[in-house]
């Protein structure tokens, strides 16, 4: 399963599922439990059937009824999934007979999980973390959820499939306000951004703030797809503290769910230290609620240590109350105080936590002059789903090599993202990746960059090289539907076009549309971008590579603007024929060949799964190719030497004498400067120009709304 069929796989199973919610008596924050408990159950029962065969080798033949059962539990003990017991199934579920309670069955189902799931140790992993409230709900809407979770696609699922799902249910869950606002869920781009700069793949990683886990999700993926290694089979262990035992639940669901263990506590982190870690952890993640006050002083006074959690001492406290009156110097000194000798600590704060002052800036100096502050990341609003604000995150490494010591990587990736809706930003998988490249850079990993280089560059040569087909076929769809539009022209007459119809079609009418058709035929077919790709092959060295096809964008743009506007001026012609001219009531008029005609040059109906259409596949591979080569000269236009330097509006490494100067400002904006206007280039225009047209259209929306509610109300006072 591809990244596009996946993605309308999990629109397609939130639409369906949130529509049983909309048509039930159900909250959104009711229903989200049970809804992710479905969710697990599915994909536990996945793979454990995928183990299954594995598992049953070791067992003897002899072995039959309740011990063999036994023994398949004893073997599915270390693996990457959990044992179910057969009625805990989600065939089984799926299966029972009408007229049985779907609730108690799916309950039941539950409790026996939590007893079944055990460490070597014998603890019970999920034990209380399971959601059971089914009894409740209405069982036609159960059933029906069920079904929704046991399609086809989801049954022979491979991969990380359903983690993929469970995380975009946690995702749709937190924007439609279920679960505390939404303050459980860290958006995906800023913690792969974490995972993929401080690189945990091995040792104990903490999280004191684990909200649903997500950040030790990320890590599992980044072991399995960067360094190619089972998690199960990788000396590491997660380590979560949460104080909301609803999150906490989540957490245990969610590291459950892709196969991963950890140990996850309910505690305050401000007044309770579960793990007991202090200056043990190789990896320290998290994002902490934003500005909190109200921490009482005297219960963390204590913590207060050079050796202790808070080794650079209290920040400034309410005149009022004597509390704490921001706690974001304490979650810092937290995540500082937990790691080892050469541990990495990311983590996401406030934007104006880089600049606090009074007592926050004295432990900001003190956290400089350590040395081990090794990046700082700007990013920009819309990333969180709930709330529209700034972010920076914070990068601490103790382990840094001498070249960096005394330096901090400030990095303002504010003018970096792509647009999903009017509210919500996120990094693309070429952007992250981007990003990551000057933080290799900056520590002199530049085999890193070119790889990367060299990834961006031979996507674009693969789309390139589809091209060719792709118009080839593009220009035979066109050309179906001119000679079935010709035919008609040709054959059909004014009589049977005007029969029994109040208001004839005129000959100035016929004639204007067989000129525009004759018009249409004469415009030549966009052609394809001359360019040696295709003859005498690549540049040497990346540097020609790049300028090769640098050269190839304004081609590849024209081309796609001739393509748009063809494939308008065919359908515009067939729109024609089917309504002012009433092209059906002729002989001459092939409809269903019209109808195959048309479906290639518009987009498949994705809520139909549909494949793609000609137009489209075409369409794609030149918004592809010009993608692939803008990333490859974003990342080349900026380091073209293979190597860091500083670049004006992006990055910049400063030394603490800077940053002394600059009153310990770790704000990445105040040091990096502006960039020059030609940086803004036509890619980061466009891009802008979708963010305006997305807030517009829903502005647009908001007015509709409000006007009819103005209209309604109106007629109920005339009333």
């Amino acid at each position: 399963m591809d990244y596009q069929q996946l993605q309308q796989l999990e629109n397609d199973l939130w639409a369906a599922a949130d529509q049983l919610r909309a048509n039930s008596k159900l909250t959104a924050s009711e229903y989200s439990m049970p809804v992710l408990g479905l969710i697990f159950l599915r994909h536990a029962t996945t793979r454990f059937y995928d183990l299954l065969p594995e598992v049953e080798k070791a067992v003897p033949a002899r072995a039959t009824g309740a011990l063999r059962e036994d023994r398949i539990k004893l073997g599915f003990a270390g693996k990457a999934a959990i044992y179910l017991p057969e009625a805990a199934r989600y065939d089984h579920l799926a299966a029972l007979p009408a007229g049985t309670h779907v609730g108690a069955a799916i309950r039941d189902a539950m409790i026996a999980i939590e007893a079944s799931v055990t460490d070597q140790q014998g603890n019970k992993l999920l034990e209380g973390a399971l959601p059971k409230d089914y009894l409740g709900l209405e069982q036609d809407l159960l059933a029906e959820l069920v079904k929704i979770f046991n399609r086809p696609a989801l049954q022979t699922a491979q991969g990380d499939v359903f983690g993929r799902i469970y995380e975009y249910f946690l995702n749709q869950f937190a924007q439609s306000g279920a679960q505390e606002g939404g303050e459980y869920f860290t958006p995906p781009s800023l913690v792969r951004m974490i995972v993929n700069v401080i690189e945990p793949d091995h040792g104990t990683v903490l999280d004191p703030a684990c909200g649903s886990a997500g950040m030790f999700v990320q890590t599992g993926h980044f072991i399995e797809e960067v360094r190619h290694q089972h998690t199960v089979d990788t000396d590491i262990t997660f380590y979560g503290q949460e104080k909301a035992d609803l999150n906490s639940k989540l957490a245990r669901m969610n590291l459950a769910v892709h196969g991963l263990e950890g140990q996850i506590r309910i505690g305050n982190t401000f007044y309770e230290d579960q793990h007991q870690l202090l200056g043990r952890c190789d990896f320290v993640m998290a994002n902490p609620p934003f500005n909190v006050d109200g921490v009482d002083t005297k219960k963390i006074e204590s913590q207060v240590s050079p050796t202790g959690r808070l080794p650079f001492g209290l920040p400034g406290t309410n005149g009022k109350t004597g509390a704490i009156s921001n706690a974001n110097s304490l979650w810092i000194q937290y995540f500082y105080s937990y790691l080892n000798a050469t541990g990495r600590a990311g983590f996401v704060m406030a934007s104006s936590a880089s600049d606090a002052g009074n007592k926050d800036r004295d432990i900001r100096e003190q956290l400089v002059k350590t040395g081990h502050v090794d990046a700082m990341v700007a990013i920009g609003n819309k990333f969180f789903y709930t709330r529209s604000l700034p972010c920076t995150l914070w990068f601490l490494d103790k382990g840094k090599g001498d070249d960096l010591q005394g330096q901090v990587l400030m990095l303002d990736a504010r003018n970096v993202y792509t647009v999903v809706s009017a509210r919500s930003h996120v990094f693309s998988e070429e952007q992250l990746a981007n990003l990551n490249a000057i933080v290799w850079l900056y520590r002199g990993e530049t085999d890193k960059y070119r790889a990367l280089l060299a990834r961006h560059q031979e996507q674009a040569h693969s789309w390139l090289a589809q091209l060719p087909q792709c118009l080839a076929d593009d220009d035979a769809a066109v050309q179906t539907l001119a000679d079935l539009l010709q035919a008609f022209a040709d054959n059909a007459t004014l009589a049977e076009l005007n029969a029994g119809q109040e208001s004839p079609i005129t000959v100035v009418q016929w004639q204007a549309f067989k000129d525009e058709l004759a018009s249409a035929l004469a415009t030549p077919a966009p052609g394809m971008p001359p360019s040696p790709l295709w003859g005498e092959g690549w540049g040497e060295g990346p540097a020609a590579q790049q300028a090769q096809l640098d050269a190839l964008q304004p081609a590849l743009k024209t081309t796609a603007k001739a393509l748009e506007a063809r494939h308008k001026q065919w359908l515009k012609l067939l729109e024609t024929a089917e309504k002012p001219l009433r092209a059906r009531q002729s002989k001459a008029w092939d409809a269903k060949a019209i109808r195959e005609a048309k479906r290639a040059l518009q987009p498949a109906d994705a809520s139909k799964t549909e494949a793609a259409s000609v137009c489209q596949i075409s369409a794609t591979a030149l918004k592809q190719s010009q993608y692939f080569i803008h990333q490859g000269h974003w990342l080349h236009s900026r380091f073209p030497d293979g190597y860091y330097q500083d670049v004006p509006g992006l990055c910049k490494a400063v030394t603490q004498d800077e940053i002394a100067a600059n009153d310990y400002s770790l704000t990445p904006g105040r040091y990096v400067g502006v960039a020059a206007a030609a940086e803004d280039d036509a890619e980061d225009f466009a891009e802008k120009m979708r963010e305006i047209h997305a807030e517009l259209a829903q502005l647009n929306d908001k007015a509709v709304e409000l006007a009819t509610r103005i209209a309604s109300n109106f007629e109920e006072l005339l009333a």
